[in-house]
């Protein structure tokens, strides 16, 4: 089987994800949609370069935009879409305003520095140097304890209070979801194959938007997408 097949479902299971997510976010207009959102695409991008890659070769451009926004973002932002809806909302301000100064930081690291990436058989993290690698578990680390954590603290609750049980079994997946990438990410780090990363790249986004699936509420309301982005916004 060709290889770019994971990433290519990969990319387009996070894009259909974000933009049902972003359509809610129109919907109800809370920043922790539009934050999931965001991070979804981040997952787009990333699994997307990792396409071209297998498909078309390695060069530098590509490189950073995956080491950017799948090795360093993704995580980051999926779980600061969940401290948005966990956190008083001044809080959440100020640990985004916190993640989006590290994030320029981040960007201007990766695009600066000096990489060969011709020695490379595959993706990972050793063209860049050590100094921006040490952003990567950083990143990640508070990506996926806000995400996982996040959604065991729900999924405890939602059974302690016996009220929606089907957001139980939802939260547990998202969970499951999230750390399979993570655990990807380490196998990758510690030099294992890209074949077992993309694996549990696809399968983490696919978990994920299973449990958010699972919410009755995704089916609550039947409508065509995007009707609210037209919608007149009433005046203050």
């Amino acid at each position: 089987m060709n290889i770019a097949i994971i990433p290519l479902i990969s990319t387009i299971v996070s894009f259909v994800f974000a933009m049902v997510v972003f359509d809610q976010f129109l919907a109800r207009r809370q920043p922790y949609q539009l934050v999931w959102a965001l991070g979804l695409f981040m997952y787009f991008i990333g699994t997307g370069t990792e396409f071209t890659v297998e498909t078309w070769g390695l060069n530098q451009a590509a490189y950073r935009w995956w080491y950017l926004f799948g090795a360093i973002y993704v995580a980051a932002f999926l779980g600061m879409g969940t401290i948005y809806l966990l956190v008083r909302r001044p809080v959440a301000h100020v640990v985004m305003a916190v993640l989006a100064v590290a994030s320029v930081y981040a960007a201007v690291r990766v695009f600066s520095a000096d990489i060969d990436v011709s020695s490379l058989e595959s993706l990972s993290g050793v063209a860049m140097p050590s100094s921006v690698r040490l952003l990567t578990p950083i990143f990640n680390t508070f990506g996926t304890l806000a995400l996982v954590g996040g959604a065991i603290y729900s999924a405890w609750a939602y059974w302690r209070s016996r009220t929606k049980s089907h957001r139980v079994f939802s939260n547990i997946l998202i969970a499951v979801g999230a750390v399979l990438p993570a655990f990807g990410g380490l196998h990758i780090r510690i030099g294992g194959t890209i074949n077992l990363f993309y694996l549990f790249e696809l399968l983490g986004i696919i978990i994920i938007f299973a449990g958010f699936l699972r919410s009755k509420e995704v089916f609550g309301v039947y409508r065509f997408p995007f009707i609210h982005a037209f919608r007149k916004i009433p005046a203050d």
